[in-house]
């Protein structure tokens, strides 16, 4: 394993990181909710009135974002190295694992873990073991995508 010295962003991660932080503690704080974006998307998917308007502002701030980051800086260049059917085949995966496990990756690892929940630390680790035994397949795996003989 190597670490790319070249593309590695720090100082980036570390305001990525204390943003995501200031916003989940200004939701919690504001509105007594947990940043999961499972549960605010599923929340959109069953409204209930007075419960709409937030969620809403929520994803539309996760989906300007990336505009609004193109504003001040280069945005680097995206490739994706699967096809149509395996990302629709991910998607529902993540969506009935988070179902499943009862809320998602922010929702549990940044809020719960916050909150000294042990249930989200349970649901973290669990989350953390399955995508290294996942990474460890496709890469070392024989048939991944590294190919590697065993």
């Amino acid at each position: 394993m190597t670490l790319d010295t070249i593309h590695f962003t720090p100082w980036t991660s570390l305001a990525g990181g204390v943003l995501v932080g200031v916003a989940a503690v200004w939701l919690m704080l504001s509105l007594g909710r947990i940043a999961g974006i499972s549960g605010i998307v599923g929340g959109l998917l069953r409204p209930r009135a007075g419960d709409v308007g937030w969620r809403v502002a929520f994803v539309l701030g996760l989906m300007v974002a990336p505009w609004a980051y193109r504003v001040v800086a280069v945005a680097p260049e995206a490739q994706i190295d699967a096809s149509t059917a395996m990302l629709l085949a991910a998607g529902l995966l993540v969506g009935f694992g988070t179902r499943l496990g009862s809320g998602c990756t922010s929702g549990h690892g940044v809020c719960g873990l916050s909150r000294l929940s042990r249930r989200s630390l349970v649901a973290t680790l669990c989350f953390m073991a399955m995508g290294f035994l996942t990474v460890y397949v496709v890469r070392h795996l024989p048939g991944g995508v590294g190919g590697g003989a065993v």
